[in-house]
């Protein structure tokens, strides 16, 4: 049975390629764990793959064993999990909102989020451990406002586009606002603009594991409803779907994906646009197998792109977002000039 998939135009039909998909997985494992080793091993310290291993598993005694564990490790974790959040939120909302260009930091979900983990960062630090919660409140309210200013009797990408344009300039300018009048306290805001695994810890990664648990869980859950209202509302409707519920539910599920990633390392783009559309391309767009390839692949993207970004200029470290927008802007000019 063929499957729907994103093209210049939309959803298109194409033949998916179900020969390819177990090599796919195996490859992806292997790049995963590559990624893993090369980010634990790399830096100030060159480890080998034993060392990075006897790091890990080793007694406590072992001349590495701190700064893999209380350094590297935490930060590896962290990117891993980030990754596979934004890809997820990715996947979702393009299939969700029937648009190749979503994108949770293009259609203001991240910003949404941004803008309440901001606020609570900056006028209420000792609130810190409820980042996570506000932020998912953020992204979730930026994407019911995309959906009262987008809907005219339904769904365009255009109209989309526009009111995520619209409500991330929005969130965008009381991020500003919020920095001018903390100005005291901006330090830590600027690494939270640029999207940065800085200074992470295993605090981080406490915060951050049982969101990611319970949405990426969800979201393979969810596999089957992705591949029924990507068929358009009317077949779905003819399947019996309920469209709109099943839409909100998709929509909270993307909404805490996205906002859990931004609590932790800030506004950090196009991981959910690049990620999703190239494994479209290679497996095809059954959501059942598309979900954890972007899962996989978006994790070891963030991990060896962090790993890049903090070993390029050494000793000079740069945001993993700044690397990301390198990778992604080409991308998203490319899809776009398609698209048009």
């Amino acid at each position: 049975m063929s499957q729907p998939v994103v093209t210049s135009t939309g959803w298109d039909k194409t033949q998916s390629r179900p020969g390819f998909r177990p090599i796919v997985f195996v490859v992806l494992l292997v790049l995963l764990v590559a990624a893993f080793v090369y980010g634990v091993g790399t830096g100030s310290i060159e480890l080998a793959p034993g060392q990075v291993l006897r790091g890990i598993f080793g007694p406590d005694d072992y001349e590495w064993h701190r700064v893999v564990w209380d350094i590297r490790l935490p930060r590896v974790l962290l990117a891993a999990m980030v990754g596979a959040n934004l890809a997820t939120s990715g996947v979702i909302l393009q299939a969700i909102m029937g648009n190749p260009l979503a994108d949770p930091g293009i259609i203001g979900v991240s910003s949404g989020a941004g803008l309440f983990g901001i606020v609570i960062l900056l006028a209420f630090p000792a609130l810190y451990m409820m980042v996570p919660v506000f932020a998912f409140i953020g992204a979730l309210g930026a994407c019911i406002i995309i959906y009262m200013l987008a809907w005219k009797g339904g769904i365009q990408p255009m109209r989309i586009i526009l009111a995520g344009v619209a409500v991330s300039t929005l969130c965008s300018a009381g991020i500003s606002a919020v920095m001018v009048l903390y100005s005291d306290r901006v330090q830590n805001a600027l690494l939270f603009m640029n999207g940065s695994l800085s200074m992470r810890s295993w605090g981080e990664v406490q915060q951050l594991w049982p969101y990611s648990l319970l949405a990426l869980a969800a979201a393979l859950v969810c596999t089957r409803r992705l591949d029924v209202i990507v068929l358009g509302d009317d077949i779905a409707r003819s399947m019996g779907m309920n469209v709109q519920a099943n839409r909100i539910l998709l929509t909270a599920v993307a909404a805490l994906l996205a906002a859990s990633a931004v609590s932790a390392v800030g506004l950090l783009g196009f991981v959910g646009l690049i990620v999703p559309h190239i494994m479209r391309l290679i497996l095809g767009t059954n959501h059942t197998f598309l979900v954890p390839g972007s899962i996989l692949f978006g994790a070891a993207l963030v991990m060896f792109s962090d790993t890049v970004a903090r070993t390029l200029f050494s000793p000079v470290e740069i945001p993993v977002g700044i690397a990301m927008a390198v990778l992604g802007v080409p991308f998203f000019l490319f899809l776009l000039r398609r698209a048009m």
